[in-house]
C-alpha cells in the first residue's frame, strides 16, 4: 500500500511578506510598552519617582528581586 501526499500539506512554496509600514506601528508600540514596564519594575522608587508613596513599589518588590534589581 502506497501513500499518496495530501496536496494542502506543504503544496508549492508559499512566501508571505509583510510591508514594513504596517508592522512598524506594532513594533513601536511594543517598544514603548516594553520601556514602561522596565520603568516600573526597576526605578519606580526614590527620586526618580513618578507616583506618591510607596504602592508600586511593594506591589512590584518580588519581581524586582527575582529579576536581581536592588530596590533597598
Amino acid at each position: 500500500m502506497t501513500h499518496t501526499a495530501n496536496p494542502a500539506i506543504g503544496a508549492g512554496d508559499i512566501e508571505i511578506r509583510i510591508p514594513l509600514k504596517e508592522i512598524l506601528p506594532w513594533i513601536v508600540f511594543v517598544g514603548l510598552l516594553a520601556l514602561i514596564v522596565l520603568y516600573f519594575v526597576s526605578s519606580e522608587q526614590g527620586a526618580t519617582s513618578v507616583f506618591s508613596g510607596s504602592y508600586i513599589h511593594e506591589f512590584l518588590h518580588d519581581g524586582r528581586h527575582l529579576l536581581a534589581f536592588p530596590c533597598h
